[in-house]
């Protein structure tokens, strides 16, 4: 145990920790003191014979004070970490290294590197989960088109943005993830106007109600669950998505609405914003601006990456960023968007929507022997990619192995830190 006290009392020494130097301006303040009431000390009074013997005058005066100052410290020293003990063992472990491990983890956190993930859905809530065990500053950037179950009911009958993919990034990000996704994602089954809405949409709608705006609620919402960085939607202006499906029978057709563009059973063309011309949210346009690495994806391509692509000022600021940017393509097609496509088919999708090269970096699953038994519909992704198509490729074994058609988090996250 005593072993394990003193490995916890060096690691508040590790460089980043943010103690060193306060320990030194402790011991700064505390010489300082120190001699001004010396000072004060032999101004006022002369000082009794027996002070020779209390101040070891009888010993060199290099040894005495060494003596004096290994005693200050080693007093300082234990007083210092008997009072952070007595004043956090009320709300913490007693253990002091899970503490000191606690603080040194959040220190790493707070330097890792800017983060902006474009996205919805649960892709972009997986990646929030694997991101967050690595970096603090992270800031999802959500689409707002959503218009199907509880969301869509909310936002035509209060006319709030639509809030699930914001209560899936809040969860994904909060700090006692467990209990808040059980909490969030709980939908009542019974009650007349209640029936199908989940906790989550009704919170932070409530707290629209209660700030003001809805920019306000997510802000106030992610400080209620101390969540690991920021959510903000690509746009406040109300949108619908719009789709262009061409199939055998009907030929071309055009869809209005995010959820009923999987249900239309054509293959996409084109999908796009009513109205086209809408404003960026400022703050996620600053974020892509002072982004480390932008990632979009994963995953819906058409109804959860492509519609913040398509709000002009979000493509303009991923153009104009210096950060490294790169498309996570999907592990699985999805079943009515992207049947039967490759790596391949959905950069050309992308490419078609906001230009060739805005995500020069493209980072694939590789692992395609795996046994299971998909929903229907779904397939892996194969890796199949022109090698002139002008992109960098990066592939890994991104599979959830106990759900293969997803991405699993934590691989995912340390595929794409390992790029930066």
């Amino acid at each position: 145990m005593s072993r394990r006290y003193f490995r916890s009392t060096l690691k508040w020494l590790t460089p980043g920790m943010g103690v060193k130097r306060w320990l030194l301006l402790l011991a700064c303040g505390i010489a300082l003191l120190s001699l001004g009431f010396s000072f004060l000390l032999r101004q006022l009074y002369p000082l009794p014979s027996i002070f020779y013997y209390l101040t070891f005058q009888f010993i060199p005066r290099g040894l005495r004070a060494g003596l004096f100052g290994l005693a200050g410290i080693v007093a300082v020293v234990i007083a210092l970490l008997r009072l952070n003990r007595t004043l956090l063992e009320p709300f913490v472990e007693a253990d002091p290294e899970v503490v000191v491990n606690a603080i040194y983890r959040y220190r790493q956190r707070e330097r890792g590197p800017k983060v902006v993930a474009i996205g919805g859905g649960h892709g972009l809530s997986v990646l929030l989960r694997g991101l967050k065990q690595y970096t603090s500053n992270i800031t999802a950037v959500v689409t707002v088109a959503d218009d199907g179950g509880s969301s869509g009911r909310l936002r035509r009958e209060l006319g709030v943005l639509p809030p699930g993919d914001f209560r899936n990034c809040i969860a994904a990000l909060a700090n006692d993830e467990a209990l808040t996704t059980q909490l969030f994602q709980y939908r009542f089954g019974n009650g007349t106007g209640l029936n199908g809405h989940s906790f989550g949409n009704l919170f932070i709608t409530a707290m629209a109600e209660v700030s003001g705006s809805f920019e306000r609620a997510i802000l106030e919402s992610g400080r209620v669950l101390a969540v690991q960085g920021r959510v903000l939607p690509s746009t406040l202006q109300d949108v619908t998505l719009m789709a262009d499906l061409r199939d055998e029978a009907n030929g071309l057709s055009r869809v209005s609405g995010e959820s009923r563009i999987p249900q239309s059973g054509g293959a996409i063309e084109r999908v796009y914003l009513k109205p086209d011309n809408v404003s960026a949210y400022p703050d996620a346009v600053r974020a892509l601006l002072e982004a480390d690495l932008i990632v979009a994806g994963p995953g819906s391509l058409y109804t959860s990456v492509l519609p913040n692509l398509l709000v002009p000022d979000v493509a303009r600021a991923v153009a104009a960023s210096r950060a490294l940017k790169v498309y996570v393509c999907n592990v699985a097609t999805q079943r009515g968007e992207t049947e039967g496509y490759s790596v391949g088919d959905h950069v050309a999708a992308l490419e078609a929507h906001v230009g060739a090269g805005l995500f020069p970096v493209v980072l694939a699953n590789d692992n395609l022997d795996v046994d299971f038994d998909p929903p229907l519909g779904v397939e892996l992704v194969p890796v199949d990619f022109p090698p002139d198509a002008g992109y960098r490729v990066i592939t890994a074994d991104l599979i959830d192995p106990t759900h293969p058609w997803r991405h699993d988090g934590h691989k995912l996250a340390q595929a794409l830190l390992r790029l930066l």
